[in-house]
Formats: structure tokens, C-alpha cells, sequence
């Protein structure tokens, strides 16, 4: 492309769309027929480009986002810029990608785990929980993991399916990371059942939190 332009990429992946594609997204509750890899070699193709990626964000186009995502600066993003980006991220993917692949990498990711973690959005919320969940793992350092556990207990099994989803992997990340809290952990998930029955591949690992947890210790011990 000798002139990056939103108009050119636009056109790009709507070249790129496939119906394939669209109806296996929209499963998933993502609205575009791109396929992933396909947009990741647009990405690198790209480069990082963060007024490029500001536009394409401002289309409002998932594809379109989720290009922005892999093509943006992600420090180069103020608070108030990802705070506005995350309540605007509906989709899924959007909202994974944003969390994973820039909110991660930012100086505010502690300020913002914070304000979204109570936030009455439970999208929102699912953020912070998956923030918090990050810490868990990598620096659960002042963080009350009783009192995580506590909140998880009470509200986990009535939280709307995404905010639940977060609590989920909050909970077996306590559970695989701190032995002192397993067998809490397991117990409150055999209690609340919550994904116990989702279908899970053959060679996958269920997301039920008991079975979850016990798997990843095992693993780590046979290693």
C-alpha cells in the first residue's frame, strides 16, 4: 500500500471478508468476517501506526478495531483515552484484545484495574476482574486474596455471563497460583457448579474451576 489510508484499509478488509468467517465470529458474539490470521499479517504489514490505529478505532467497525488494536502504540494511550476505549469495546474480541494486548502494557493498568472492578457495567467490571486476575498470577502482592474469594463466593453464580466468566478465571488462578488458598478455591467452586457442565473439546481443559485448578497443579508437578 503506498499510502496508508482508512479508506485503503477499509477497502482491505472488506476484501478480506468472509462469510465462513462471519457466521463463526457471530457465535462468539463478534460482528465481522475477517479471519484473525489474515488481519494479523494486515497488522504486520502495517507496522505500528497509532494515528492510523485512532482512526480506525473511530470507525466503529469491529474488523476495523481489532486491526487498531495490533497496529497501535499501546503506552501512547492516556486513562481517560482507555477508559472511554473500554466502555465503547462491546464486542468480545474487541474487549479481550484491548485488555490483553494494550490496558496490560500501559502505566494506567493498575489505576484502571482499580476504577473497574466495582464498576455497575458488568462488561466494564470484567475488566477489572481480568486485570485483578493478572496480578494473581504475576503480582498478587497486596492484593486480599481472601476478599477476592469472598466476592467471588457471593456474587459469582448470579453475575451476568462475561463479569461471571472474569470471577471464573480469577478464581482458578487463585487456586493454581496459591496453594493456601486450593483448597478454598476448589471448594467454592464445587459448591457453585458454575461452568461445570460446558462443553469442553477433547484435549482441552474444562473451565470448571475445580477441574481447572487441579489440571494446571498436576501439569506443573509432572513437569
Amino acid at each position: 500500500m503506498a499510502e496508508t489510508t482508512v479508506a485503503g484499509v477499509m477497502a482491505e478488509l472488506a476484501a478480506l471478508e468472509d462469510p465462513k468467517a462471519r457466521a463463526v465470529n457471530e457465535k462468539h458474539g463478534d460482528d465481522h468476517g475477517v479471519n484473525l490470521g489474515k488481519l494479523r499479517a494486515l497488522a504486520k504489514r502495517l507496522k505500528t501506526q497509532q494515528d492510523l490505529s485512532l482512526e480506525l478505532w473511530a470507525t466503529g467497525d469491529t474488523a476495523a478495531r481489532l486491526l487498531a488494536l495490533l497496529i497501535c502504540r499501546p503506552k501512547a494511550f492516556s486513562r481517560d483515552q482507555l477508559d472511554t476505549m473500554l466502555r465503547e469495546a462491546r464486542r468480545p474480541k474487541v474487549h479481550d484484545w484491548l485488555v490483553n494486548y494494550v490496558v496490560k502494557k500501559s502505566a494506567h493498568a493498575e489505576d484502571l484495574r482499580v476504577s473497574w472492578f466495582s464498576d455497575p457495567d458488568p462488561v466494564v467490571a470484567s475488566a477489572g476482574w481480568a486485570l485483578t486476575t493478572e496480578r494473581v498470577a504475576r503480582k498478587p502482592e497486596g492484593l486480599d486474596l481472601e476478599g477476592l474469594l469472598d466476592t467471588i463466593e457471593a456474587e459469582m453464580k448470579g453475575a451476568p455471563e462475561r463479569l461471571q466468566w472474569a470471577m471464573n478465571h480469577c478464581l482458578a488462578q487463585i487456586g493454581i497460583e496459591h496453594p493456601a488458598h486450593r483448597a478454598r478455591a476448589i471448594g467454592i467452586g464445587e459448591r457453585l457448579e458454575v461452568l461445570k457442565d460446558y462443553p469442553t473439546p477433547p484435549n482441552c481443559t474444562s473451565p470448571f474451576a475445580p477441574i481447572w485448578i487441579n489440571e494446571m497443579v498436576r501439569r506443573r508437578q509432572d513437569a
